[in-house]
């Protein structure tokens, strides 16, 4: 009896014009995201890999200098991007692209395609994750709205259930039918994705993306067991229809923005000029670093057996840059510290607050599995200074090693740039996101769960008139 139940509505669906407008219109917007998100991600993937390589052959082709002079000349560090990152741009247009790795500063990232967006941009690009968060629910709160409430109104739900037809099986049915159909929507836009993605990454993406379909499954999934329980329960049609727009408004239009703007009042970020003023002033401190040099010093000259600091057979310039790097290394390490914690604090509060809004949830893990979120940017981060912290330090400890006299000059050659190694970024893996945003992603589960429950006990108290 379900499987009938089930036929009946798939063919039903499939004959009605507002299906074929809908699935025509949403895979209109599917498509179109997907061919400019992949265009975009070839040529972004493309450009930055030439310029990488051409940074790095710039930094080894450099000729003879003052090693610390070359320290900053330095070179930029690209961020790459992972495959499935054109499906969810995520906050990558408004932090940057590339970061200059140079001697003494921890440098911004620069080149935020967000800072170039016309005005109409900043309303939002057409994405594949748009359309999945926002424009696929709305379809199934209009394909779904009066899947009983119409029955009751049209007289063949009474006739159904006069047959004997439990009222659990008619629910059933009718979720498979109506998911049935929806999966015709949804499926050529999966084949498209991992096509396209199988032509613009690597296979690394492949996991990312299957983790990405089954989070939106399940998203759409809680839309259409809400929309089939207040259809059971609704009086009529238009008060379905009401109720599950409201719903879907207050998900996908209204919380989003509501509470990152409430996140952003309880965890405020610093002011920006107060704190790069900050920054500075902790930076020029020379305390820490003479009590530093101080320090080191002494323990070279007990470890060479010397009697002054003349006699070590060292560059003290070298210690003293070093020095200077380690003490502004604990500077930075601080300040963005303070910068970051009330990012986190602020993602932290969007993911909780997906117990109420099931859009926020699925915002975190698509970011997330996208590698588009605050998480792989801080990542990026981290790896773009221990590389700088490396580079420095080999140039630094060059300098130690090479002491002169007064009038004499060391210059470092294509063997010393050839110590520093080549900038490489390994992303993390799968399992490394889901401990990032295991909150969203039970809570999106508990949302499919209760939704479920929902459905299931709207099923008993289903009545004919």
């Amino acid at each position: 009896m379900i499987t009938t139940i089930a036929r009946k509505e798939f063919v039903e669906m499939l004959r009605d014009g507002r299906f074929r407008w809908a699935a025509f219109i949403v895979l209109a917007l599917l498509a179109v995201a997907l061919l400019a998100g992949a265009w975009y991600q070839h040529e972004l993937v493309v450009q930055q890999r030439a310029a990488q390589a051409a940074e790095q052959s710039r930094w080894y082709a450099q000729s003879p200098k003052n090693p610390h002079a070359a320290a900053h000349y330095g070179l930029y560090a690209f961020k790459p991007r992972l495959a499935p990152a054109f499906l969810d741009p995520g906050v990558e247009p408004y932090t940057g692209v590339a970061v200059w790795l140079e001697a003494h500063k921890q440098n911004e990232m620069l080149y935020r395609p967000g800072e170039d967006a016309t005005l109409a941009q900043r309303f939002g690009d057409l994405t594949v994750a748009l359309v999945l968060q926002v424009v696929l629910p709305l379809v199934v709160v209009l394909l779904a709205f009066n899947a009983f409430a119409g029955e009751r109104e049209r007289g063949t739900l009474r006739q159904l259930l006069s047959l004997g037809l439990r009222p659990r099986d008619l629910v059933l049915g009718k979720m498979l039918g109506l998911g049935g159909a929806l999966a015709l929507i949804a499926a050529p836009a999966v084949v498209l994705g991992a096509a396209t993605l199988a032509l613009t990454g690597p296979a690394e993406g492949a996991p990312r993306f299957l983790l990405l379909a089954l989070v939106y499954l399940l998203y759409l999934g809680i839309f259409l067991l809400v929309a089939l329980a207040v259809s059971a329960r609704a009086p009529s049609s238009r008060f379905a229809l009401v109720v599950l727009i409201g719903f879907w408004g207050v998900n996908c239009l209204l919380a989003p923005r509501g509470v990152s703007d409430l996140a952003a009042a309880l965890h405020p970020l610093p002011e920006p000029i107060s704190f790069k003023a900050r920054l500075q002033e902790a930076l020029a401190d020379p305390a820490g670093a003479s009590a530093m040099l101080r320090e080191r010093t002494e323990g070279l000259v007990k470890q060479y057996a010397v009697a002054r600091d003349e006699d070590l057979p060292v560059n003290l310039a070298g210690l003293s840059l070093q020095v200077g790097e380690d003490h502004g290394y604990e500077v930075f390490d601080r300040f963005y510290g303070e910068l970051f914690a009330p990012m986190e604090a602020q993602n932290n509060l969007l993911q909780r607050a997906a117990a109420l809004f099931p859009m926020l949830g699925v915002q975190a893990l698509s970011m997330g599995l996208a590698g588009t979120d605050l998480a792989h940017h801080r990542d990026f981060i981290r790896a773009a200074e221990a590389h700088r912290r490396t580079e420095i330090k080999i140039i630094n400890d060059d300098i130690l090693a090479h002491p002169v006299k007064a009038g004499e000059v060391h210059d470092g050659d294509r063997e010393l740039w050839a110590k520093v190694p080549q900038f490489g970024y390994e992303p993390p893996g799968v399992g490394w996101v889901l401990a990032r945003h295991w909150t969203a992603l039970a809570l999106l589960i508990a949302w499919f769960a209760i939704a479920g429950w929902f459905a299931w006990r709207s099923a008993t108290k289903l009545r004919p008139l």
